[in-house]
């Protein structure tokens, strides 16, 4: 179910087996050169591997060409309704398109949009979402709104086939979880071409994150994705975050620091939720791929945790830093961070 084409955005590659790509959009004005890097750079900084911006007019062209020169990502550019706009953003620098061909309008303008793509040597996306169907496609989403996008995505690839363009990946999305997954199955049986994974409209960072690491994870556990974007409602870094955490959990990605907290019970005798949050702000700094525990017990603490590199366990008033299962030193409780990161930082040094 893997998809066996490969394409490029810029220099990471996306599917054909490579590993699964992060991506996110940004969500400043455009046309603001300067905000975009910025938050380009921050996503950057964070992990993240594509970035995507919208494109809705000219004077965000004009800019994209100071950002396609600046970016330290490859930079894909998002287009709906307007072929001169796409056209516009290949020789802007765009490292990929994403469009949803249905709203382009006729097989003319979209055959001229890849004419541009394929002379620039850049990949397109297909996107479909099952708010943006097209008319003919409307009563079969009310019966069976998976399919309905999945037949959608099928008559574009045909009609890219059909224009000899291959450099594609296409992605079904839904607010729906279950439509998403279903969706992808099957579109993971009928094409290998790469595909991107996401919940649209996910919801805030809470509520989407959870809606994201259900929908995106089964996929993923079953082999079916090359690339993923979170969709959260705020600061897109937090899509890097959540989206790094979903491959982490999965074995399929490793990118910096991971935390394990205990749950607590009735033995704890120490604040494990501050502590924990504390850590985990602290190990934001860090980009060493490292797991860090954080126990509310002694007398279990470091077993329960034996696989992580470092970690503390506390007790009533004090508690014990750990290294790989095996107690280090013991510190009053209002200690532990510190002499945590002590550790750590000792231990990134010798490295």
């Amino acid at each position: 179910m893997a998809s066996l084409r490969q394409i490029l955005i810029g220099k990471v590659p996306v599917g054909g087996g490579a590993p699964v790509a992060v991506q996110s959009m940004t969500n400043t004005d455009t046309r603001d050169v300067e905000a975009t890097l910025g938050q380009i750079r921050s996503l950057a900084a964070y992990g993240c591997e594509i970035a995507r911006v919208a494109v809705p007019d000219m004077a965000a062209v004009d800019s994209l060409s100071a950002i396609t020169a600046e970016s330290p990502l490859p930079v894909v550019a998002d287009i709906h309704f307007k072929a001169d706009l796409a056209i516009a953003a290949v020789a802007a620098g765009a490292s990929g398109l994403r469009i949803n061909p249905g709203n382009i309008g006729s097989r003319d303008r979209v055959s001229s949009v890849l004419d541009a793509a394929r002379d620039a040597g850049i990949p397109v996306r297909i996107g479909v979402n099952s708010g943006s169907l097209p008319k003919e496609k409307r009563d079969l989403a009310e019966r069976e709104p998976a399919r309905a996008l999945v037949e959608t995505i099928k008559d574009y690839v045909t009609l890219f086939e059909d224009l000899d363009f291959r450099d594609f990946k296409v992605s079904a999305k839904s607010s729906s979880v279950t439509e998403t997954i279903e969706a992808n199955l099957q579109l993971a049986e009928l094409i290998d071409y790469p595909i991107h994974l996401g919940v649209t409209e996910a919801g805030t960072r809470w509520a989407g994150s959870i809606k994201s690491a259900v929908g995106i994870g089964s996929l993923l556990a079953r082999g079916v994705g090359d690339t993923i974007r979170v969709s959260l409602t705020g600061d897109p870094v937090e899509e890097i975050r959540v989206a790094y955490e979903i491959l982490r959990s999965l074995g399929l990605r490793e990118y910096g620091p991971e935390l394990i907290s205990c749950p607590t019970c009735g033995r704890t005798e120490i604040d494990v939720e501050a502590i924990a949050m504390e850590v985990e702000r602290r190990l934001r700094s860090f980009d060493s791929v490292i797991e860090v525990a954080v126990m509310g017990c002694v007398v279990n603490g470091p077993g329960e945790a034996r696989r992580a590199d470092f970690g503390i366990a506390g007790g009533k008033g004090e508690g014990l830093v750990f290294a790989n299962g095996e107690p280090i030193r013991k510190v009053p409780e209002n200690e532990l961070v510190d002499a945590l990161f002590e550790e750590i930082e000792k231990s990134q040094e010798k490295k």
